[in-house]
Order: C-alpha cells, then sequence, then structure tokens
C-alpha cells in the first residue's frame, strides 16, 4: 500500500503516488473532461457505422448534453432508439482530430451515474489518500514539477543511459540511448523503463527500441524484462518477447490520457498557472503568460475568480509574446 498524496485546485486535481520519497505515479483530472470510464446514462443511437451484432459492429451514439460517442458492439436497435451506455475509454487529444470516447451498451437504460473520481480510483486500488489543504505545498515539494517536465520532454535519464519517449497517434515510443555496452545497457534501461510507464501513465502500445541483441543474450533480456514489468508495473499488461531488432512492444489497456498527452492538451499550461497563483503567495498578482494560454484563461472567468479566492486578492493577466508556454509566471 503507497501514499497517494491529492490535491483539488482551480479546473483539476492531481495526484501522486508515493513510496517513501520515490513518485510511483502522476495524475491529473480536469474539471472540463466529465466523462470518465465507467460512466452510465441514457444515450441514442445517432449513426450505424458497421452493420451486424457482435465485437466488430459500432456505431455513433449521442448523449442527452450532446456529446458524441464510438459505440461498440452495437446493441439490437435501430437508428435513433434510446439505449442505455457505459463509457470504457475517455476522449483522448490528438493533434489532428480528438478521438471521441468509447462506450460500450447497456442491457437496459440507466440513470446517469459519473465514473469513478481520481481519488475514488486510488482508494480503489488500495492507496492511502492524503487529501491536500492548507498553505505547504507538499505536492511541488514531493516532485510535481519534475513530472511534468518529464511528460513534457519525455527525457528519463538513468545511470549509463536516457530513455527518449514519444507519444504518437499509434502508439508511445521508447528509444533506449548511452555510453553502455549493448547488453549492459539494455539491462540497465529495464527498471527505469517499468517504472517510467507506470508513472507517466502510458496506455495502449508502447513499442520500446532497446539495442540489438541475440542468441542467449536476448533471451536473458527478455526474462529480465518479464522479472523488472511484474515486479515495478502493477495491474494488466502483456508484452511481446524482444525481436532481433531489439523492439518490444507492451500493451496496457487504455482508458484515458496519459500525462504525457495530458501535459500537451490545451489549458495544462493555463491550469498549472493558476495552481501556483492560488498555492504560492497571498494578496493580488499578475499572471504573465503567452497570449495562447491568457486567452484560455480570459474565456473561464469563473476559474479565475476560484483561484483569486484562494489566493485572497485579484488576478490580473498580461500577455507577453516572448514567454514560451511553458515558462508562464506568477508576480
Amino acid at each position: 500500500m503507497a501514499d497517494a498524496l491529492i490535491e483539488t485546485a482551480p479546473g483539476a486535481t492531481r495526484a501522486l503516488v508515493l513510496d517513501g520519497e520515490t513518485i510511483l505515479e502522476a495524475h491529473i483530472e480536469r474539471e472540463d473532461a466529465p466523462l470518465r470510464p465507467g460512466h452510465r446514462s441514457p444515450a441514442r443511437l445517432t449513426t450505424i457505422l458497421v452493420k451486424g451484432l457482435g465485437q466488430g459492429s459500432r456505431g455513433i451514439a449521442t448523449l442527452p448534453c450532446g456529446t458524441e460517442l464510438l459505440l461498440s458492439p452495437l446493441p439490437d436497435a435501430t437508428e435513433g432508439a434510446t439505449i442505455g451506455i457505459e463509457i470504457t475509454r475517455a476522449a483522448l487529444p490528438e493533434a489532428a482530430r480528438p478521438r471521441l470516447p468509447r462506450a460500450r451498451p447497456l442491457p437496459a437504460v440507466p440513470p446517469v451515474t459519473p465514473g469513478a473520481s481520481l481519488a475514488e480510483r486510488l482508494r480503489a486500488t488500495g492507496h492511502r489518500l492524503q487529501t491536500l489543504i492548507g498553505p505547504e505545498d507538499r505536492l511541488e515539494a514531493a516532485g510535481w514539477s519534475e513530472i511534468v517536465e518529464q511528460a513534457r520532454t519525455g527525457h528519463i535519464a538513468f545511470p549509463g543511459g536516457l530513455l527518449t519517449i514519444t507519444p504518437t497517434p499509434a502508439m508511445t515510443t521508447v528509444d533506449i540511448d548511452g555510453d553502455m555496452p549493448p547488453e549492459a545497457l539494455a539491462h540497465a534501461a529495464l527498471v527505469p523503463l517499468a517504472q517510467a510507464i507506470r508513472r507517466l501513465d502510458l496506455q495502449g502500445s508502447t513499442a520500446i527500441d532497446f539495442p540489438s541483441l541475440q542468441g542467449a543474450a536476448r533471451k536473458s533480456l527478455d526474462q529480465a524484462l518479464a522479472s523488472a514489468l511484474k515486479a515495478h508495473l502493477p495491474g494488466a499488461h502483456e508484452a511481446t518477447a524482444i525481436n532481433g531488432f531489439g523492439l518490444v512492444q507492451i500493451i496496457r489497456p487504455r482508458t484515458r490520457p496519459s500525462l504525457m498527452e495530458a501535459v500537451r492538451t490545451p489549458g495544462f499550461d493555463a491550469l498549472e498557472l493558476l495552481r501556483r497563483a492560488a498555492r504560492h503567495g497571498h494578496g493580488p498578482a499578475t499572471l504573465h503568460a503567452p497570449r495562447a494560454i491568457i486567452d484560455w484563461l480570459q474565456a473561464r472567468p469563473a476559474l479565475l475568480e476560484s483561484a483569486s479566492r484562494l489566493r485572497g486578492g485579484a488576478l490580473t493577466l498580461h500577455p507577453d509574446p516572448r514567454l514560451a508556454t511553458s515558462a508562464p509566471h506568477v508576480s
């Protein structure tokens, strides 16, 4: 059982799961993404995409609020019928076109029931929750900003080498580099790799490019990888055998955006800036940020008001085109 520090700030809830001072997991749950896995609701079957009954059938269902879902498999219903659904995967951000939430049909039409919150998920997995209140920023002291930077850059150093993690629409890729001999480098990367997958909440398919090994050396690496995943990556997952080119895939259930995807979504940097404004200092303050962040905040006055109340002073927005999106600050 590990400790989970959880903090609710304007617009988002954040959590770090800790083993002593080691960060095992990092999570953020935004208020503007309410359709969590497990959400149940009536819906209307609006479009049948692939006909038939079975796992290959799918269609589009629409919630009463107007949100569209990818439904699979199809129920025994016609277009326009009211059905019951349960969200199985939250919406996923992508640069070209965000992926719709996924849902499955239910045998009966249920009342609207929200999916488990971040706190409920952590509690259900056996973690001891510590809700953070008061002026001390324990989340930051535990390393929140460092993990956000790892998720933003994808760079994770380990003794003798470096993991470079890159999210793509199809999968997440991991490149392993270093100055050690290939076999030693591959083995040195195993535990940092398994820990990074858990810490950054990488889901779906993750493809890792290990140094190429042959024969007994590759078999030994396969066995060592299985041991590292068993020890450091709890929950359901599968791993392919490492092929002759050093490639392996690790697959985890895909239910929500990873932290690497979350830091790339519109509004993330604005929410981080609001958190700093609300948590650090007291009285009126000015938020300096690029125009995109300022515009995002100006469109959400309720968030600004909430942060102002927590800080005990009005917040003024100041656009600064010289700042990078990851470098806004409070003065």
